[in-house]
C-alpha cells in the first residue's frame, strides 16, 4: 500500500510541478476552477454538487444553511410550522426584486412550487425531495402557507435544497424554458452574465442584494475536468480557488508559497455494501467478519492524504442522527479469520466488489481492499462497472456481487436521507432487504414531529445496522479546495455549496 501511495504522490508531482508567484488577475475578480459543467440552470433539473457551486451564488431560497449547517432567514424572515406539522406559513421578504427587475412575492413562491410538483419538476431529478408539500396557498402578498400531505421533520432543510430556489415566473413564461435553461435569473447576491458551454459562466455582483452587495466585483466559475490542468491554472494565475483537488496532490499545494489547502468535512461516505441473499455473505459472522479485515485509518492515509475519518454507519459525524458513542468493528484479522471459520468460509474463497468505475480514487481503495481480504484468507476479486450500469442496473435490480460500493453525498446531513433510501424494504438501494424492525423504526422516526425522538430512533437505527453489518463503513472524505494567497475570506461550507458573498482579493 505504501507503495502504491508512492506512486499516486509522484504523479501528482509530475503532473503540477511546485506553484510559483502568479500574476493577479483581474481586480475585484474571482475565478473558481471546478470540475464538472451542469449544463443546466434550472433548479429542478439537477442533482449535481457542481450545479449548487454556481447556482447557490445566482438563486436563493425561503430559507438558507449557514457554514455551520444551521437554518437561516433567506427570501422568508420568519416561519411558523403547525402543531401537527402539517402547515408551515412564511413571512416573506419585502422590497426583494429578480435580477431582470420582477417583483419577489407570494405569487413567484406558488409558482415555483407549482411548477416543481407538476409537469415540469416530474420531468427531473429534484421533485421527489418535496412530494410531502400537497400546495402552497398564497395569505397575501408577502405571506404563503404550504399545507403538507403528510408530516416531514425535513422539509425545512430540503428547503433549502437546489429544488426549492425560487424562480422568476413572468421571466420564464416570456423567454421560454429553453431560454431559462441557458441564462438564469434569481434574486441572489450575483447576476448572470454570459454561459459558454463547456467553459465557463460569468456573473456579476448584484448591487441591489437585500443582505447587501457582495465584496467581489465579477465571479467566474470555469470547468475544467483534468485535475492537473486546473492545479496548472492555480499557477498561471488563471484561476484563485480549485474545488475538488485530488488528495494525491495535496501535498504539492501544502508544499506551494502562494497557495493553501483549504479543507471541510463534506458530506459524501464511502462504504461495502453486503449481499444479504443467496451468497456466503448471507451469513451475519462472515458480514463481521469483512469488517474486522479492513484497516480503515490506513485507507484514509495512503488514499486520502489523510483528509478523511473511519465511520461507524452510513453518516459523518455533523449528520443530525450521527452516534458518537457507537464504535466501528475494530481492525482485527486473527478474530475475523475466526468467525470464517466458525461460519464454515474454507480458505480461498471466491468473492467479489462490484464498484463504479469513474472514481479514481475509489478503484485504488478497492484494490487495497482486497489485499485485507486476502490476509484473511479471502480471494477477492474486482468488478468495475460503468456509472450508468451500475446504478441504474446493477444495484437496483439486486445484480450484485457478495460486496458493492455504496456511496453517498447526504446533503441534508439528516441521517433519514442515507438510511430510509439503504435500509427500508423496497427502496432502490436496498435490493436485499433488512428486517421489519428496521422498517418500524424507519417509519416511526420519518413520521415524527419530535425531533428528540427522532434523533433517538436515528441512533437506534445505526446501531441496528452495525450489528447485523449490512456494509463496511469505511470513511467520510474532506471536500478539499486549493486557494491562492490572494484569496479572502473564504470558509467553505460542509455541503459544498460556494455561496461567495464575503470573499474578496487582495490586490
Amino acid at each position: 500500500m505504501t507503495t502504491l501511495h508512492t506512486r499516486l504522490l509522484t504523479a501528482a508531482l509530475a503532473a503540477s510541478t511546485a506553484l510559483v508567484a502568479a500574476p493577479a488577475l483581474a481586480e475585484g475578480t474571482l475565478t473558481v476552477a471546478q470540475r464538472q459543467d451542469p449544463a443546466n440552470w434550472d433548479p429542478t433539473d439537477t442533482f449535481l454538487v457542481a450545479w449548487g457551486s454556481v447556482a447557490s451564488n445566482i438563486y436563493d431560497g425561503l430559507v438558507r444553511r449557514d457554514e455551520n449547517l444551521e437554518l437561516q432567514p433567506g427570501l422568508a424572515e420568519s416561519w411558523e410550522v403547525s402543531e401537527d406539522g402539517m402547515t408551515i406559513r412564511f413571512n416573506l421578504r419585502q422590497g426583494v426584486s429578480f435580477h431582470n427587475g420582477e417583483p419577489f412575492d407570494a405569487e413567484a413562491v406558488k409558482y415555483t412550487f407549482d411548477r416543481l410538483l407538476g409537469e415540469v419538476g416530474a420531468a427531473g431529478p429534484q421533485q421527489s425531495n418535496y412530494t410531502t408539500v400537497e400546495s402552497v396557498e398564497i395569505v397575501d402578498e408577502h405571506t404563503v402557507e404550504f399545507k403538507m400531505a403528510q408530516p416531514d421533520p425535513v422539509i425545512l432543510t430540503k428547503l433549502s435544497g437546489y429544488g426549492a430556489m425560487i424562480v422568476p415566473p413572468d421571466y420564464i413564461e416570456e423567454m421560454g424554458q429553453e431560454h431559462f435553461d441557458m441564462n438564469p435569473v434569481g434574486t441572489g447576491p450575483f447576476k448572470f452574465v454570459r454561459y459558454e458551454q463547456g467553459a465557463r459562466i460569468e456573473l456579476e455582483a448584484n448591487p441591489d442584494y437585500f443582505e447587501g452587495a457582495p465584496e467581489l466585483d465579477k465571479l467566474v466559475f470555469r470547468f475544467i475536468r483534468e485535475d492537473a490542468t486546473r492545479l496548472a491554472e492555480l499557477q498561471s494565475g488563471g484561476v484563485d480557488i480549485v474545488s475538488d483537488v485530488a488528495f494525491s496532490a495535496v501535498p504539492t499545494i501544502e508544499a506551494s508559497d502562494n497557495a493553501e489547502i483549504v479543507a471541510v468535512s463534506g458530506p459524501t461516505i464511502y462504504s461495502l455494501a453486503l449481499k444479504t441473499k443467496d451468497a456466503v455473505t448471507e451469513d451475519v459472522r462472515v458480514r463481521r467478519a469483512l469488517n474486522m479485515a479492513v484497516d480503515k485509518q490506513a485507507l484514509i492515509d495512503a488514499f486520502l492524504a489523510g483528509r478523511g475519518t473511519p465511520i461507524a454507519s452510513l453518516q459523518g459525524e455533523l449528520s443530525f442522527g450521527h452516534d458518537p458513542e457507537l464504535e466501528g468493528y475494530p481492525f482485527d484479522p486473527e478474530q475475523a479469520m475466526a468467525l470464517l471459520k466458525e461460519a464454515g468460509v474454507a480458505p480461498g474463497t471466491e468473492m467479489t466488489i462490484d464498484y463504479r468505475a469513474g472514481n479514481s480514487t475509489f478503484n485504488e481503495v478497492a484494490q487495497a481492499l482486497t489485499g485485507f481480504f486476502a490476509a484473511v484468507g479471502l480471494n477477492v476479486g474486482l468488478n468495475p462497472i460503468e456509472d450508468g450500469v451500475f446504478l441504474n442496473e446493477i444495484v437496483p435490480q439486486g445484480r450484485t456481487n457478495e460486496m458493492f460500493q455504496f456511496s453517498w453525498g447526504g446533503w441534508t446531513f439528516d441521517f433519514d436521507n442515507t438510511a430510509y433510501l439503504s435500509y427500508h424494504e423496497g427502496e432502490k438501494w436496498n435490493p436485499y432487504g433488512t428486517s421489519e424492525e428496521m422498517n418500524e423504526l424507519l417509519d416511526e422516526q420519518r413520521s415524527s414531529p419530535d425531533q428528540a425522538l427522532r434523533e433517538e430512533i436515528l441512533q437506534e437505527v445505526a446501531n441496528l445496522a452495525h450489528e447485523e453489518a449490512y456494509h463496511i463503513p469505511l470513511y467520510n472524505e474532506q471536500t478539499v479546495y486549493a486557494v491562492a494567497d490572494r484569496v479572502e475570506g473564504f470558509v467553505p461550507a460542509p455541503d459544498k455549496r460556494l455561496r461567495l458573498t464575503e470573499v474578496g482579493v487582495a490586490e
